[in-house]
């Protein structure tokens, strides 16, 4: 498995990923959008074959902030979902961020536990955040 930076050929496949995992989708004009920004967007990829996908920004200026990190259901718990998201910290990590936050739906325990893995911690929880009025936990790990 490697890890590398997300190519335009990439993006189908990366919705794909993005519609199996949520029930809720960015889009795929969103994906294109924020890649064009120049977001944080890396691939993990097996056997030439894109199985996961991580999107990072510099939210504010000592603030990064995880929008979406995604692994086809084929291939959970391949490791694929802890390289993307330790490289992702990595990179904000050089940015000299201080905290890094991302939202996860509160029914999600797996991907709250997969974070609690990680150090992130509890901020708070947003009611109804999302469109099917899903309520979000605001995660954040603090790197100073």
């Amino acid at each position: 498995m490697i890890i590398r930076k997300f190519v335009p050929t990439d993006l189908k496949r990366v919705f794909e990923i993005e519609n199996m995992s949520f029930n809720q989708s960015y889009g795929i004009n969103m994906f294109q959008q924020l890649y064009e920004m120049g977001i944080g967007f890396l691939v993990a990829e097996d056997d030439n074959y894109v199985i996961g996908y991580v999107m990072f920004w510099v939210k504010y200026e000592n603030q990064g902030h995880i929008i979406s990190i995604a692994v086809d259901k084929n291939h959970r718990r391949s490791g694929a979902g802890t390289h993307l998201l330790v490289k992702a910290i990595a990179i904000l990590s050089l940015l000299n961020i201080d905290t890094i936050y991302l939202e996860v739906n509160e029914n999600n325990d797996g991907a709250v536990e997969f974070y609690k893995n990680f150090n992130f911690k509890i901020d708070r929880i947003v009611p109804g955040y999302y469109e099917n009025g899903d309520g979000a936990i605001i995660m954040y790990l603090p790197l100073k």
